[in-house]
């Protein structure tokens, strides 16, 4: 169902989002645009595969830059992999030039050393993967958010799946997680559960909150749904690493600049996507306003269009 804006004022946003987009893909507006009818023709724009992670935040950040960039005469495809090592290696192998943020914690900087992958800068977002109790359960123990104190509240996380011990419940496979580690480092009393998608997470969070039931789960930041649902996170001790692999467990997550990760060509390139790339940054409430909009029913393409009508000053920087 596409949904459209009403009025005056949105007609406005819409038709001065419509120009920026058709006077940077090199179309003539005469109406609007008089300087630009003595302008080159149509500027040419390359093919360029964008990697999608499974989760609704990327998928939003993904899909605005898609629309934008189809709209500029460009050919954008999209690909679905998993986060890390595969995607590198799909960007080094050529057929993938874009990661729109990266959780990995450094791991690409082995292949930007062999120059398969370059980092394009912060895409705007801060991340904090951690682990989540509803807020309801701080409420009610409030020491319980004190990592210190988790296996006092082993038993109230038990499920038929956890074997006698608390149930972590952890990201699904593909995921940058140190949830093992964490556990083992910690000796805590709990059987780490990876879940299978986000979506999984999320029905185990709506249905604690809902039905007041316990549960302890991976989540992070930027996500939606920390807009609909309050949830606690566990503290741990402040980290001390920056990538997993060093990760000794005994520490917390750390706080991420997620930078966008390109291929060299996209790297090299200054055509209409290339400066729409290295130009685009935006905020974890921008995302969250376009994945809110995908969970709530809209396709991410009708979601992505909707913010980009809404927000035509910040499209016309990225696209100069």
């Amino acid at each position: 169902m596409i949904r459209k804006n009403k009025g005056m004022k949105a007609a406005v946003i819409s038709a001065a989002v419509a120009l920026t987009l058709t006077a940077c893909g090199g179309g003539v507006d005469a109406a609007s645009t008089a300087a630009a009818t003595s302008a080159a023709p149509a500027e040419a724009c390359g093919s360029y595969a964008i990697a999608m992670h499974a989760w609704v935040g990327y998928t939003a950040s993904a899909q605005v830059l898609t629309n934008i960039g189809n709209k500029l005469g460009c050919t954008i495809t999209q690909t679905q992999l998993d986060e890390g090592a595969v995607t590198y290696d799909a960007m080094e192998a050529g057929t993938i030039d874009l990661i729109v943020e990266d959780w990995g914690g450094g791991r690409w900087k082995d292949w930007a050393d062999r120059g398969a992958v370059v980092d394009l800068g912060p895409d705007g977002n801060i991340g904090l993967i951690g682990m989540y109790v509803p807020q309801w359960m701080a409420d009610k123990y409030p020491d319980i958010t004190d990592s210190a104190n988790l296996n006092k509240y082993a038993d109230l996380f038990k499920t038929p799946e956890s074997k006698g011990k608390g149930a972590w419940l952890e990201g699904p496979p593909g995921y940058t997680t140190i949830g093992e580690k964490m556990v083992k480092a910690n000796k805590l009393n709990y059987t780490v559960l990876s879940q299978g998608s986000e979506s999984a997470l999320i029905d185990a969070f709506t249905k604690a909150d809902k039905d007041q039931t316990p549960v302890l789960a991976y989540w992070w930041t930027p996500q939606n749904l920390l807009a609909k649902i309050k949830l606690a996170r566990i503290n741990f001790p402040a980290n001390d690493w920056t990538d997993p692999a060093a990760a000794s467990g005994l520490t917390d997550y750390p706080e991420t600049v997620l930078p966008k990760l390109g291929s060299k060509k996209l790297a090299e390139s200054t055509d209409p996507f290339g400066r729409l790339v290295k130009n685009w940054k935006w905020t974890n409430d921008d995302q969250n306003a376009v994945a809110a909009d995908i969970d709530g029913g809209m396709t991410p393409e009708e979601a992505a269009q909707k913010w980009i009508d809404a927000h035509a000053d910040e499209v016309a920087a990225w696209t100069k």
